[in-house]
């Protein structure tokens, strides 16, 4: 044995040691870790052939071996670490030779990547960081920024802390709309440093939140590290989980855990909103609550109003409080006592099947006895009672087809109980009654007679509503009979556009706000996967970024504006309309509403085409676009090389050797502290692109494989990464800042700065840890 050590333990020495070096020696990264794959496996090989490296197995052909075994414990939980006096023998760490290492591992690439980079389900998953890179790095070239944080800083200036807390506030909106954390650090570095510095903002509170609050990317959804994290995490732990269900002696995952074994990256999406939007919460009371305890160092700041008319207080809450609550209030109390509701008839033309037990029942006694200790005494009894009473009453109910008169009366029955006005009229109707009100309360001296307009034309389709739609109104009558208020209610709309734009508050977070809730709206609401709401996301972005283009070259936007109202028509009109036009029998109204769809179609193309031409002609397109490649072949350069790196791992044994040192331990909870210390060092030295790639493959399917919910385990992974993103003196976070901040801030300043914020990350984790229904709230809620 070379210095003592397991010839697999110096085998993982040699590996980390080259990847550091690799790292280290300034060649690309992306390169480095492949390079690092190559340089190792030639090294250990070189030391098992001169006989150097010895691994210390245990020899499975002794008697207390087979004692284990015969006692009922698992061959796979048979290891070094659990039971040390077992008999071993010397083997070289390649049991097969060098030759037969060396095939597998070249065998074994094309495979990882044709399942992790070039098919499989995850190449989906992963083309959505193409587009949220692309929607990130054209906000953050269209200037979006500058105009947040000016704004921001208008309205949280006054306040005690004011800038510092709309710097948080302005990183939380860019984390929602960009995800990149260097282009966030950098981008307020650049803008809010200098302006708070000269403000008299102690340099220790202006760095730390400006480097805290840029990475709040890392944990607000979209957030590409939970995407990247998500297509791992996915695989790992439905593998683990079929691993588990087979030590036990059950036959699937879904058996043993009565749900199937799936994470999906919306689902992590949606387990991030909370605990993202809480770390910002505790960063903004931090700054406030340092400025009331040292006001000299976070002094208030006027920096002037961002509306050009004044509101006094009771217009405010009036028409910003009140009116809105009112409003919402209204149509929810409606929908309570049924006047709102749902006027959809549509009948399924095949019965329900019926409902089978919450647990299968029908297992070998070894997995019974391992269901009854994972779900309880209670919930299994309950489940034989339940399939009891299935099989008393014949069995499971199978689906049927529906005959003519079943339908017909279910579609009487659902005529007769529909609510008299329909919700998705009453919603988008109370989208624009909000509109007017809000537009009332920027503008309180304007003429209020094109609002009120727009108010009658509200109230006028409700009562048209009730009066003349019903459930068996066609799409197309309904169009008609809504035509004259829909018409007054966009004419005081229009004005209300008019007076919001005059407010600078709303004409700069509106646009930005909007993209951002279509993008995760569409996601969190299950309505689609993060690929589609990553297109509409960087589609979004490069209208947006060329209407603020045109507007700097005082040229009008009106191509851009059409075109996003030609996309709202598209979706309106496909919702309401069935546009199957290959059918045999289309009616007259499907036909137009199919033309009107599609012409809203071709002119949102090319508003997208003018949009991409306008950032073209104005230098803008072509950094971006280099950007985003730049970005993207960085991550899948990583990513193969790293899948080498993981095959060079397994081939001596470390990958087994690591995971059966972690499985030695008996509480899942230590081993998952051992893996966030281990990441959380090593997110001084590796890049989070590293750590997910090359770390969480190994130890994945030991920390995905017990009862821990996997929502938390990779929603704590990324707040552990977030800190270690920055903590000093390695944080990557402090570099950026590092970079762009002035000569009169030091490092030291920097380093003292971040220090309460990382203890608030600290906290922060140690929340998730004790109250985990802050991850799993939003998912259990929402469902997918």
């Amino acid at each position: 044995m070379l210095f003592g050590l397991d010839g697999v333990e110096i085998g993982l020495i040699i590996v980390f040691l080259c990847l550091f070096a690799g790292i280290l020696s300034g060649f690309p990264v992306a390169f480095s870790i492949g390079g690092s794959a190559v340089i190792s496996f030639a090294i250990i090989a070189a030391l098992d052939s001169s006989g150097l490296l010895i691994h210390q197995a245990i020899d499975t052909n002794s008697a207390q071996y087979a004692e284990l075994l015969a006692q009922g414990v698992p061959r796979d939980a048979v290891s070094i670490f659990r039971y040390p006096e077992l008999p071993r023998i010397e083997e070289p760490v390649f049991v097969g030779g060098v030759e037969d290492a060396l095939r597998k591992t070249i065998s074994g690439f094309p495979l990882r990547m044709n399942e992790r980079v070039l098919a499989g389900q995850s190449i989906e998953t992963l083309l959505a960081v193409l587009m949220f890179v692309l929607m990130g790095i054209t906000l953050e070239r269209s200037k979006i920024a500058d105009d947040l944080l000016q704004t921001m800083a208008r309205v949280f200036g006054p306040l005690p802390g004011g800038l510092a807390v709309s710097v948080v506030v302005v990183g939380a909106f860019l984390a929602a709309s960009t995800g990149i954390v260097g282009a966030t650090v950098v981008t307020m570095g650049l803008l809010s440093l200098p302006t708070m510095l000269r403000n008299n903002y102690s340099p220790q509170l202006a760095t730390g939140v400006i480097a805290a609050s840029g990475t709040l990317g890392q944990i607000i959804p979209p957030s590409i590290v939970i995407v990247l994290l998500g297509t791992l995490a996915g695989d790992l732990y439905s593998a683990a989980q079929e691993e588990r269900a087979q030590l036990v002696g059950c036959s699937d995952a879904l058996t043993y855990l009565g749900e199937p074994a799936v994470v999906s990256v919306g689902t992590l999406f949606q387990a991030a909103l909370l605990p993202g939007i809480m770390l910002a919460f505790l960063y903004g009371l931090y700054a406030f609550s340092y400025a009331l305890f040292n006001p000299s160092k976070a002094p208030a700041v006027e920096m002037g109003a961002a509306n050009s008319e004044v509101i006094t207080r009771n217009e405010a809450l009036g028409w910003f409080v009140a009116a809105p609550v009112g409003l919402i209030g209204g149509v929810l109390l409606m929908g309570q006592v049924g006047l709102i509701g749902n006027q959809v008839i549509i009948v399924d033309s095949f019965t329900d099947a019926g409902q089978t037990a919450s647990l299968r029942t029908n297992v070998s006694p070894q997995c019974q006895e391992a269901m009854i200790d994972l779900h309880g005494q209670e919930a299994w009894d309950q489940a034989v009672a339940e399939t009891a009473a299935i099989v008393a009453a014949g069995g499971v109910q199978q689906s049927r087809e529906l005959t003519l008169e079943e339908r017909v009366a279910a579609r009487a029955e659902l005529v007769q109980n529909a609510a008299p006005i329909g919700d998705g009229i009453a919603i988008g109707f109370l989208l624009l009654a909000l509109m007017l009100t809000t537009a009332r309360g920027v503008r309180p001296t304007a003429d209020a007679m094109p609002l009120i307009i727009g108010g009658a034309g509200v109230a006028l389709a409700l009562l048209f509503d009730v009066l003349f739609i019903g459930p068996l109104t066609s799409p197309g009558a309904t169009v008609l009979v809504m035509a004259l208020p829909l018409a007054l209610t966009l004419y005081g709309c229009w004005h209300a556009t008019q007076m919001l734009g005059q407010n600078e508050l709303l004409r700069v977070v509106f646009p930005p706000l909007v993209l951002i809730v279509a993008v995760l709206g569409s996601i969190l609401g299950g309505i689609t996967n993060p690929t589609p709401a990553a297109a509409l996301g960087a589609g979004g972005a490069i209208m947006l970024a060329a209407y603020r283009k045109l507007h700097d070259q005082n040229r009008s936007g009106k191509i851009i504006i059409m075109s996003t109202f030609a996309i709202i028509i598209m979706i309106l009109v496909g919702v309401n309309f069935d546009l199957r036009i290959n059918q045999e029998n289309v009616s007259v109204e499907n036909g137009l509403a199919f033309m009107v769809a599609y012409g809203a179609y071709l002119f949102a193309i090319f508003g997208i085409l003018y949009a991409c031409w306008t950032l073209f002609a104005g230098r803008v397109l072509t950094p971006v676009v280099r950007e985003t490649a730049k970005v993207t072949s960085m991550v899948f350069t990583i990513l193969i090389g790293s899948q080498l790196l993981n095959l060079v791992v397994i081939s001596f044994g470390g990958e087994h050797y690591i995971q059966q040192f972690l499985r030695s331990f008996d509480s899942e909870f230590t081993v998952f502290l051992i893996v966030m210390l281990v990441l959380f060092i090593l997110g001084f030295v590796l890049d989070f692109l590293e750590i997910i790639y090359i770390v969480i493959p190994i130890v994945g399917p030991v920390i995905y494989g017990g009862t821990m919910d996997p929502k938390w385990v990779t929603i704590m992974i990324a707040v552990n990464l977030q800190t270690s993103f920055l903590t000093p003196p390695f944080g990557f976070a402090l570099f950026y800042l590092r970079g762009v901040a002035p000569k009169e801030v030091t490092t030291g300043h920097i380093y003292q700065g971040v220090i309460p914020f990382v203890l608030i990350q600290v906290f922060g984790l140690g929340l998730l840890a004790l109250f985990p229904e802050i991850v799993t709230i939003v998912p259990n809620l929402i469902g997918n």
